[in-house]
Protein backbone atom coordinates (compact mmCIF):
# COMPACT_ATOMS: atom_id res chain seq x y z
CA UNK A 1 0.00 0.00 0.00
CA UNK A 2 1.41 3.47 -1.04
CA UNK A 3 2.08 5.80 1.89
CA UNK A 4 1.06 9.66 0.94
CA UNK A 5 1.72 12.55 3.57
CA UNK A 6 -0.88 15.49 3.76
CA UNK A 7 0.50 18.73 5.35
CA UNK A 8 -2.51 20.92 5.52
CA UNK A 9 -3.40 23.28 8.32
CA UNK A 10 -7.35 23.67 7.71
CA UNK A 11 -8.35 20.49 9.72
CA UNK A 12 -11.75 19.86 7.60
CA UNK A 13 -9.41 20.18 4.13
CA UNK A 14 -7.08 18.15 5.79
CA UNK A 15 -9.23 15.07 6.71
CA UNK A 16 -11.34 15.24 3.82
CA UNK A 17 -8.44 14.98 1.91
CA UNK A 18 -7.44 11.73 4.01
CA UNK A 19 -10.77 10.51 3.55
CA UNK A 20 -10.56 10.41 0.02
CA UNK A 21 -7.09 9.02 -0.12
CA UNK A 22 -8.18 6.07 2.30
CA UNK A 23 -11.25 5.32 0.32
CA UNK A 24 -8.66 5.01 -2.70
CA UNK A 25 -6.95 2.46 -1.06
CA UNK A 26 -3.56 4.40 0.00
CA UNK A 27 -2.09 4.61 4.07
CA UNK A 28 -2.72 8.26 5.16
CA UNK A 29 -0.73 10.06 7.70
CA UNK A 30 -1.37 13.81 8.17
CA UNK A 31 0.25 16.72 9.60
CA UNK A 32 -1.11 19.95 10.75
CA UNK A 33 1.91 22.26 10.03
CA UNK A 34 4.65 22.26 7.80
CA UNK A 35 7.39 21.91 10.70
CA UNK A 36 5.70 18.55 11.51
CA UNK A 37 5.22 17.58 8.11
CA UNK A 38 8.86 17.19 7.62
CA UNK A 39 10.13 15.49 11.20
CA UNK A 40 7.30 12.99 9.80
CA UNK A 41 8.55 12.62 6.16
CA UNK A 42 11.79 12.01 7.57
CA UNK A 43 10.94 9.49 9.51
CA UNK A 44 8.49 7.73 7.29
CA UNK A 45 9.51 8.47 3.84
CA UNK A 46 6.54 8.55 1.83
CA UNK A 47 5.69 7.79 -1.36
CA UNK A 48 4.52 11.05 -2.07
CA UNK A 49 3.43 14.62 0.21
CA UNK A 50 0.69 16.37 -0.65
CA UNK A 51 1.41 19.70 0.69
CA UNK A 52 -0.64 22.98 1.55
CA UNK A 53 1.56 25.94 0.64
CA UNK A 54 -0.04 28.90 3.22
CA UNK A 55 1.07 27.47 7.01
CA UNK A 56 2.19 28.34 9.91
CA UNK A 57 5.82 27.12 11.00
CA UNK A 58 6.86 26.43 7.78
CA UNK A 59 5.04 27.39 4.48
CA UNK A 60 5.13 24.51 2.03
CA UNK A 61 7.16 26.42 -0.29
CA UNK A 62 10.18 26.42 2.95
CA UNK A 63 8.73 22.45 3.40
CA UNK A 64 9.90 21.69 -0.06
CA UNK A 65 13.10 22.97 0.52
CA UNK A 66 14.26 21.51 3.17
CA UNK A 67 12.94 17.98 1.85
CA UNK A 68 15.30 18.76 -0.87
CA UNK A 69 18.53 18.94 1.17
CA UNK A 70 17.87 15.87 2.77
CA UNK A 71 18.99 12.76 0.35
CA UNK A 72 16.22 10.80 1.89
CA UNK A 73 13.48 12.63 0.90
CA UNK A 74 14.64 14.89 -1.93
CA UNK A 75 13.16 12.14 -4.25
CA UNK A 76 9.41 12.04 -2.90
CA UNK A 77 7.24 13.47 -5.38
CA UNK A 78 5.70 16.73 -4.19
CA UNK A 79 2.19 17.73 -5.07
CA UNK A 80 1.07 21.46 -3.94
CA UNK A 81 -2.26 22.11 -2.73
CA UNK A 82 -3.31 26.32 -2.80
CA UNK A 83 -6.12 28.51 -3.24
CA UNK A 84 -3.91 30.86 -4.73
CA UNK A 85 -4.12 30.61 -8.89
CA UNK A 86 -1.49 33.99 -9.29
CA UNK A 87 1.66 32.16 -11.95
CA UNK A 88 3.91 33.57 -10.41
CA UNK A 89 3.20 30.88 -7.16
CA UNK A 90 3.16 28.81 -9.56
CA UNK A 91 6.37 29.09 -11.02
CA UNK A 92 8.17 29.35 -7.55
CA UNK A 93 6.74 25.88 -6.53
CA UNK A 94 7.84 24.10 -9.87
CA UNK A 95 11.69 26.24 -9.87
CA UNK A 96 12.05 25.00 -6.17
CA UNK A 97 11.15 20.85 -7.65
CA UNK A 98 7.61 20.51 -7.27
CA UNK A 99 5.25 18.09 -9.27
CA UNK A 100 2.16 19.39 -9.52
CA UNK A 101 -0.27 21.71 -8.13
CA UNK A 102 -4.09 20.93 -7.38
CA UNK A 103 -6.17 24.57 -6.92
CA UNK A 104 -8.76 24.25 -3.52
CA UNK A 105 -11.41 23.33 -3.96
CA UNK A 106 -10.52 20.28 -5.67
CA UNK A 107 -12.28 16.81 -6.41
CA UNK A 108 -11.79 13.49 -5.78
CA UNK A 109 -11.12 12.87 -9.46
CA UNK A 110 -8.43 15.32 -9.86
CA UNK A 111 -6.79 14.52 -6.50
CA UNK A 112 -6.90 10.72 -7.33
CA UNK A 113 -5.51 11.31 -10.99
CA UNK A 114 -2.77 13.70 -9.96
CA UNK A 115 -1.54 11.40 -7.38
CA UNK A 116 -1.69 8.21 -9.53
CA UNK A 117 0.17 10.02 -12.37
CA UNK A 118 2.98 11.12 -10.23
CA UNK A 119 3.52 7.78 -8.46
CA UNK A 120 3.22 6.15 -11.80
CA UNK A 121 6.30 8.75 -13.19
CA UNK A 122 8.40 8.08 -10.12
CA UNK A 123 8.51 4.24 -10.04
CA UNK A 124 8.97 4.93 -13.87
CA UNK A 125 12.14 6.63 -13.08
CA UNK A 126 13.40 5.27 -10.35
CA UNK A 127 13.34 1.57 -11.56
CA UNK A 128 16.41 0.23 -13.05
CA UNK A 129 16.94 -1.58 -16.87
CA UNK A 130 19.60 -3.70 -17.71
CA UNK A 131 22.14 -3.44 -20.50
CA UNK A 132 21.39 -6.83 -21.88
CA UNK A 133 18.16 -7.34 -25.05
CA UNK A 134 16.05 -8.12 -22.28
CA UNK A 135 16.54 -5.21 -20.10
CA UNK A 136 16.29 -3.16 -23.38
CA UNK A 137 13.37 -4.61 -24.41
CA UNK A 138 11.68 -4.61 -20.51
CA UNK A 139 12.29 -0.69 -21.15
CA UNK A 140 10.40 -0.14 -23.68
CA UNK A 141 7.11 -1.62 -22.31
CA UNK A 142 7.61 -0.08 -19.63
CA UNK A 143 7.21 3.66 -21.48
CA UNK A 144 5.28 2.11 -23.96
CA UNK A 145 2.52 1.58 -20.84
CA UNK A 146 3.71 5.13 -19.55
CA UNK A 147 3.54 6.88 -22.92
CA UNK A 148 0.14 4.73 -23.35
CA UNK A 149 1.14 3.75 -26.91
CA UNK A 150 0.94 0.64 -29.01
CA UNK A 151 3.09 0.86 -31.78
CA UNK A 152 6.50 0.16 -30.53
CA UNK A 153 8.59 -3.22 -31.19
CA UNK A 154 8.65 -5.07 -28.40
CA UNK A 155 10.33 -8.54 -29.93
CA UNK A 156 13.63 -7.58 -31.16
CA UNK A 157 15.71 -10.42 -33.33
CA UNK A 158 18.86 -11.75 -33.16
CA UNK A 159 20.80 -10.77 -36.47
CA UNK A 160 24.57 -12.56 -36.80
CA UNK A 161 27.45 -10.82 -38.19
CA UNK A 162 31.00 -12.30 -39.03
CA UNK A 163 34.00 -11.03 -38.96
CA UNK A 164 34.90 -8.00 -41.34
CA UNK A 165 31.20 -7.47 -42.15
CA UNK A 166 29.85 -3.84 -41.97
CA UNK A 167 27.04 -3.02 -40.20
CA UNK A 168 26.74 0.62 -41.79
CA UNK A 169 28.90 2.92 -43.22
CA UNK A 170 29.34 6.63 -42.72
CA UNK A 171 27.55 8.19 -44.89
CA UNK A 172 24.49 5.82 -45.23
CA UNK A 173 20.89 6.61 -44.23
CA UNK A 174 21.24 6.10 -40.57
CA UNK A 175 17.49 4.09 -39.90
CA UNK A 176 18.19 2.31 -36.63
CA UNK A 177 20.05 1.83 -33.53
CA UNK A 178 21.96 -1.49 -33.08
CA UNK A 179 22.79 -3.22 -29.48
CA UNK A 180 25.71 -5.46 -28.78
CA UNK A 181 24.70 -8.96 -27.20
CA UNK A 182 28.07 -10.30 -27.67
CA UNK A 183 31.12 -9.68 -30.06
CA UNK A 184 33.26 -6.67 -30.73
CA UNK A 185 32.37 -4.09 -33.59
CA UNK A 186 34.73 -1.20 -34.21
CA UNK A 187 33.69 2.07 -35.00
CA UNK A 188 35.73 4.35 -36.54
CA UNK A 189 35.67 7.86 -38.74
CA UNK A 190 37.65 7.57 -41.79
CA UNK A 191 40.12 10.84 -42.49
CA UNK A 192 40.40 12.77 -45.67
CA UNK A 193 43.54 11.56 -46.29
CA UNK A 194 41.58 8.02 -46.15
CA UNK A 195 42.70 7.04 -42.85
CA UNK A 196 41.06 5.64 -40.31
CA UNK A 197 40.51 7.10 -36.48
CA UNK A 198 39.10 4.83 -34.56
CA UNK A 199 36.18 5.76 -31.55
CA UNK A 200 35.89 2.89 -30.01
CA UNK A 201 36.38 -1.17 -29.80
CA UNK A 202 32.22 -1.47 -28.60
CA UNK A 203 31.34 -4.74 -27.47
CA UNK A 204 28.49 -6.96 -25.16
CA UNK A 205 25.73 -4.12 -23.86
CA UNK A 206 27.03 -1.23 -26.29
CA UNK A 207 24.93 0.35 -28.85
CA UNK A 208 25.88 1.93 -31.84
CA UNK A 209 24.21 4.48 -34.26
CA UNK A 210 22.75 6.74 -31.25
CA UNK A 211 24.21 10.22 -32.50
CA UNK A 212 23.62 9.31 -35.75
CA UNK A 213 19.73 8.85 -35.26
CA UNK A 214 20.16 12.69 -33.70
CA UNK A 215 21.93 14.05 -36.32
CA UNK A 216 20.63 16.84 -38.74
CA UNK A 217 21.33 15.09 -41.81
CA UNK A 218 20.41 11.25 -40.92
CA UNK A 219 23.03 9.89 -41.80
CA UNK A 220 25.58 8.08 -39.57
CA UNK A 221 28.17 9.93 -38.71
CA UNK A 222 30.18 7.00 -38.21
CA UNK A 223 31.48 3.39 -39.83
CA UNK A 224 30.59 0.58 -38.15
CA UNK A 225 32.80 -2.75 -38.67
CA UNK A 226 32.47 -6.26 -37.06
CA UNK A 227 36.03 -7.91 -35.79
CA UNK A 228 34.63 -10.47 -33.90
CA UNK A 229 31.64 -12.99 -35.05
CA UNK A 230 28.81 -10.96 -33.20
CA UNK A 231 24.83 -11.06 -32.55
CA UNK A 232 23.36 -7.53 -32.96
CA UNK A 233 19.75 -6.38 -31.92
CA UNK A 234 17.90 -3.77 -34.54
CA UNK A 235 15.98 -1.23 -32.77
CA UNK A 236 13.94 0.66 -35.68
CA UNK A 237 14.73 4.58 -35.97
CA UNK A 238 11.29 5.24 -35.34
CA UNK A 239 11.06 3.75 -31.67
CA UNK A 240 14.08 5.58 -30.99
CA UNK A 241 12.68 8.42 -32.17
CA UNK A 242 9.18 8.23 -30.17
CA UNK A 243 11.42 7.63 -27.22
CA UNK A 244 13.14 10.62 -27.37
CA UNK A 245 10.73 13.08 -28.34
CA UNK A 246 7.50 11.54 -27.13
CA UNK A 247 8.48 12.43 -23.14
CA UNK A 248 11.04 14.22 -21.41
CA UNK A 249 11.29 11.92 -18.86
CA UNK A 250 11.35 8.51 -21.19
CA UNK A 251 14.07 10.33 -22.96
CA UNK A 252 15.96 11.16 -19.98
CA UNK A 253 15.78 7.43 -19.07
CA UNK A 254 16.48 6.34 -22.58
CA UNK A 255 19.42 8.00 -23.40
CA UNK A 256 21.16 7.38 -19.78
CA UNK A 257 20.51 3.79 -20.86
CA UNK A 258 21.97 3.68 -24.31
CA UNK A 259 24.94 6.44 -23.61
CA UNK A 260 27.89 3.66 -23.50
CA UNK A 261 30.24 5.85 -21.66
CA UNK A 262 30.74 8.70 -23.81
CA UNK A 263 33.14 10.47 -21.14
CA UNK A 264 35.18 7.55 -22.26
CA UNK A 265 35.35 8.85 -25.88
CA UNK A 266 35.90 12.48 -24.54
CA UNK A 267 39.15 10.97 -22.56
CA UNK A 268 39.99 9.38 -25.75
CA UNK A 269 40.15 12.34 -27.85
CA UNK A 270 42.27 14.20 -25.19
CA UNK A 271 44.70 11.31 -24.97
CA UNK A 272 45.00 12.01 -28.57
CA UNK A 273 45.68 15.38 -28.44
CA UNK A 274 47.88 15.89 -25.60
CA UNK A 275 49.34 12.69 -24.36
CA UNK A 276 52.48 11.14 -26.05
CA UNK A 277 52.75 7.73 -28.56
CA UNK A 278 54.67 6.44 -25.57
CA UNK A 279 51.67 7.14 -23.14
CA UNK A 280 49.14 6.41 -25.62
CA UNK A 281 50.08 3.05 -26.75
CA UNK A 282 50.37 2.26 -22.66
CA UNK A 283 46.92 3.70 -21.64
CA UNK A 284 45.30 1.37 -24.63
CA UNK A 285 46.48 -1.31 -23.97
CA UNK A 286 45.78 -0.68 -20.69
CA UNK A 287 41.84 -0.02 -21.54
CA UNK A 288 41.56 -2.90 -23.82
CA UNK A 289 42.68 -5.26 -20.85
CA UNK A 290 40.47 -3.84 -18.34
CA UNK A 291 37.11 -3.82 -20.53
CA UNK A 292 38.02 -7.63 -21.64
CA UNK A 293 36.54 -6.51 -25.08
CA UNK A 294 39.63 -8.14 -27.41
CA UNK A 295 41.11 -10.02 -24.48
CA UNK A 296 40.46 -14.09 -23.96
CA UNK A 297 40.50 -15.25 -20.53
CA UNK A 298 42.40 -18.52 -20.77
CA UNK A 299 45.89 -16.88 -21.76
CA UNK A 300 45.06 -13.40 -21.11
CA UNK A 301 46.25 -11.93 -23.95
CA UNK A 302 44.89 -8.96 -26.37
CA UNK A 303 44.18 -9.95 -29.04
CA UNK A 304 44.07 -6.62 -32.06
CA UNK A 305 45.09 -5.81 -35.51
CA UNK A 306 47.99 -3.27 -35.41
CA UNK A 307 46.49 -0.92 -37.68
CA UNK A 308 43.40 -1.17 -35.39
CA UNK A 309 45.46 -0.01 -32.47
CA UNK A 310 47.38 3.06 -34.26
CA UNK A 311 43.69 4.22 -35.51
CA UNK A 312 42.75 3.87 -31.74
CA UNK A 313 45.54 6.31 -30.24
CA UNK A 314 45.92 8.37 -33.68
CA UNK A 315 49.54 7.74 -35.14
CA UNK A 316 50.29 5.51 -37.96
CA UNK A 317 50.80 1.53 -38.00
CA UNK A 318 54.30 1.68 -37.89
CA UNK A 319 54.86 3.47 -35.41
CA UNK A 320 52.20 1.89 -32.93
CA UNK A 321 54.61 -1.26 -33.96
CA UNK A 322 57.55 0.07 -33.10
CA UNK A 323 56.76 1.35 -29.19
CA UNK A 324 55.06 -2.45 -29.17
CA UNK A 325 58.72 -3.64 -29.57
CA UNK A 326 60.07 -0.89 -27.45
CA UNK A 327 56.99 -2.19 -24.65
CA UNK A 328 57.97 -5.97 -25.33
CA UNK A 329 62.32 -5.24 -25.08
CA UNK A 330 61.12 -3.11 -21.38
CA UNK A 331 59.23 -6.61 -20.44
CA UNK A 332 56.20 -4.69 -19.91
CA UNK A 333 54.20 -7.03 -22.45
CA UNK A 334 54.83 -10.25 -24.65
CA UNK A 335 53.74 -10.62 -27.89
CA UNK A 336 52.69 -14.64 -28.74
CA UNK A 337 53.12 -16.33 -32.15
CA UNK A 338 49.89 -15.34 -32.72
CA UNK A 339 50.92 -11.61 -32.30
CA UNK A 340 48.80 -11.80 -29.07
CA UNK A 341 49.50 -9.21 -26.54
CA UNK A 342 50.08 -9.77 -23.09
CA UNK A 343 50.67 -7.35 -19.95
CA UNK A 344 53.33 -8.39 -18.11
CA UNK A 345 54.21 -5.16 -15.85
CA UNK A 346 50.51 -3.04 -15.62
CA UNK A 347 52.20 -1.06 -12.86
CA UNK A 348 54.75 0.59 -14.92
CA UNK A 349 51.86 0.88 -17.81
CA UNK A 350 50.19 2.60 -15.64
CA UNK A 351 53.18 4.89 -14.67
CA UNK A 352 53.47 5.43 -17.84
CA UNK A 353 50.08 7.02 -18.03
CA UNK A 354 50.24 9.00 -15.49
CA UNK A 355 54.22 10.21 -16.24
CA UNK A 356 55.42 9.53 -19.23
Amino acid sequence: MKKVLVIEDNKDVRENTAELLELGGYNVTMAENGKIGVEIAKKTLPDIIVCDIMMPELDGFEVLQVLGKNTKTASIPFIFLTAKTEKIDMRKGMNLGADDYLTKPFDENELMEAIESRLKKHDFLKREFSRTIEGVSHFIEEATKYMDLDHLSRDYKPLKYKKKDVVFREGATANALYFIESGVVKTFKTTQQGKEFVIAFNGSGHFLGQLSLLSENGTYIESAVVIEDTVLYEIPKLDFTTLINGNKDVANKFVGLISNKLVDIKDQLVNVAFNTVRQRVAKALLDLHKKGILTHEEDNGISIAREDLAGLIGTATETAIRMLTEFKGEGLITIGTTKKIVIEDKKTLENIVMFG
